[in-house]
């Protein structure tokens, strides 16, 4: 319906500014041509010679072209040169006068954000792949829009800003990804992205407004209830609304913050495990950042703020906090507040000097950047932890050396990209946090067995027909398959693959780091981690009948019916 109402958009606003030039065209024609078939011609024969209504008007047509190509069927008498200067003159002008019609028809604004959408709509229509449609192609929508590329994921842009849509077509994707100058949250634009198409997987909402991203994501939850729905919110108030709605993710991206800040402090362990999934720069895994106990000072309070002083105080870590508009009650009686902006001598007063660390969290990366250079002139040794607002800003931080640099919007597109990619991922670190540190620590251990230094490759597989078809016929047939035979490599049996089973997740439920004893399902989900070699490898034993049954028995069956027949004979001469 959507690519009909675009083209029926563009059809008229052509009409429009084309009626009078093609009136002006068809006028002019038909004047000269039946003026031409009216003139008398040269006397032949001693009769009076007239064109017919075929030459005259091709003759109107290379004349009106000023190309000329001679006279004919005979040559021309006064009275027809007369008129052919006549035709010559106003062909000219109606041409002249269309031609700057339509030059004006295609600059026209309205012509082409038409045409934009017609061909959006099309593109999107004909896809057969599965995308996502981000609304929002900001700092975070451009940082995820570059994850799901690196992991040939297509998306469909939304945004409203020409400048950003611009943008789009300049970067190297290595899938398509067609953007449209729109508002998301017109319903017409939703359908024009696919938000009904069933290769769509997901709507994810981060525009900069709470009320437009609430109201896109109830747009969405009408148009297609089953169409799952990522909404970053800012607001307690709007995500209440959110978190109402069936199959809506709401995503916090000072929460997030504020959850990695708290990491980074009290569990490094998991801190670095995250860091390292998530592929963040000159992560190590098993090599934490070494962050001291002790006093910290928090450099803003507002949102992000809020959320940073609510983690670590849960945690037992105690914050002073400098802030030139919240007084003391606001934040609690038994914290330090200093109502000032986060300059040397607010620094001074808030104790800089016996401090193990300050995080900077205003919403202004200058201020930011000022926190760290009085903090490195008081208290060198003081652990810094930035937060970086605008990704423009990225080689002033880099050039900062804080020990901690934290942008919340690759922050929240890193978690958005965990629920898209591989939701259990996040499942995962989730129930590490509420667990020992021992449990983390001995998944690094683990990690580090089976993957060594390479980075990390994290990959699902569900276990249907379709993704393993070599198990489910094996499960189905009565037979067991543990989880540990899957990481088998059949190249050097009994070894296993460079990779670990992390999750399963079956009817629901999820099951955090399983042995290898564990019975795989028909339609359990697993969740792997290991080399980028491993996974072909490991397809090969979900697809390969003969290469599971080797994993799983340790015996080379042998292929084809001549030689499983030349197997069985061998077998009952031994017999006999």
């Amino acid at each position: 319906m959507t690519p009909t109402s675009d083209l029926d958009r563009v059809t008229m606003i052509v009409l429009r500014y084309m009626r009078r030039p093609l009136f002006a065209l068809l006028f002019v024609y038909s004047v000269g041509i039946m003026g031409m078939a009216l003139m008398p011609g040269q006397v032949v024969e001693g009769e009076t010679t007239y064109m017919n209504l075929f030459h005259a008007f091709y003759f109107f047509t290379y004349t009106a072209t000023t190309t000329g190509f001679g006279e004919l069927p005979h040559g021309f008498s006064d009275e027809q040169r007369l008129w052919a200067i006549f035709c010559l003159y106003t062909g000219a002008i109606a041409w002249f006068y269309a031609i700057g019609s339509l030059i004006r028809l295609v600059q026209n604004p309205h012509f082409i954000q038409a045409m934009d959408g017609f061909r959006f709509a099309r593109k999107v229509g004909g896809n057969v792949e599965p995308f996502v449609i981000l609304c929002g192609f900001g700092d975070t929508g451009s940082l995820l829009a570059r994850g799901l590329s690196d992991h040939r994921m297509r998306a469909v842009i939304l945004d409203s800003d020409p400048e950003r849509i611009k943008a789009l077509g300049v970067r190297d994707y290595t899938v398509a990804m067609p953007g449209l100058c729109a508002d998301a949250s017109a319903p017409k634009h939703l359908l024009a992205a696919g938000v009904e198409h069933p290769a769509c997987r997901a709507l994810v909402v981060l525009t900069n407004d709470d009320d437009v991203n609430l109201k896109i994501a109830v747009m969405a939850r009408h148009l297609n209830p089953q169409l799952r729905v990522i909404c970053r919110s800012t607001s307690l108030r709007h995500e209440a609304n959110l978190r109402s709605l069936d199959n809506v993710t709401v995503v916090d991206p000072f929460e997030i913050f504020a959850q990695l800040v708290y990491w980074a402090i009290a569990r490094p362990e998991l801190h670095n495990l995250n860091a390292w999934f998530v592929g963040t720069r000159g992560a190590e895994l098993g090599v934490p950042v070494r962050v001291p106990r002790g006093n910290w000072i928090l450099c803003g309070y507002g949102r992000m703020g809020r959320w940073i002083h609510r983690y670590l105080q849960a945690s037992g870590v105690s914050v002073r906090i400098i802030d030139p508009e919240v007084d003391a009650k606001e934040a609690g009686v038994d914290t330090v507040m200093v109502q000032a902006y986060a300059d040397h001598s607010a620094l001074v007063t808030a104790g800089i000097d016996d401090a193990a660390g300050i995080v900077a969290a205003t919403n202004r990366d200058s201020d930011n950047l000022s926190a760290l250079l009085s903090v490195t002139e008081l208290n060198p040794d003081a652990f810094r932890i930035v937060r970086q607002n605008s990704h423009e800003n990225q080689v002033a931080f880099d050039a900062a050396r804080a020990d901690l640099v934290l942008q919340h919007s690759l922050t929240t597109a890193r978690r958005i990209l965990k629920l898209l990619i591989s939701p259990l991922v996040q499942e995962l670190i989730d129930w590490l946090a509420a667990r020992e540190p021992a449990r983390t620590e001995a998944l690094v251990a683990r990690l580090q067995a089976a993957v060594g230094a390479e980075p990390p490759h994290l990959w699902s597989v569900r276990l249907v027909p379709g993704e393993a078809p070599a198990v489910t016929d094996y499960l189905d047939a009565g037979r067991a398959v543990a989880l540990g035979v899957l990481c088998r490599d059949a190249r050097a049996f009994p070894e296993r693959l460079p990779c670990e089973a992390l999750a399963v997740r079956r009817a629901g439920q999820s099951i955090m780091l399983p042995d290898e004893a564990f019975t795989l399902e028909t339609g359990d989900e697993v969740l792997f981690c290991g080399v980028h070699s491993a996974e072909p490898m490991l397809q090969a034993t979900l697809h390969n009948p003969y290469t599971l049954r080797y994993v799983v028995t340790g015996v080379d069956e042998p292929r084809g019916y001549v030689f499983a027949w030349l197997e069985g004979r061998l077998t009952s001469s031994k017999r006999s």
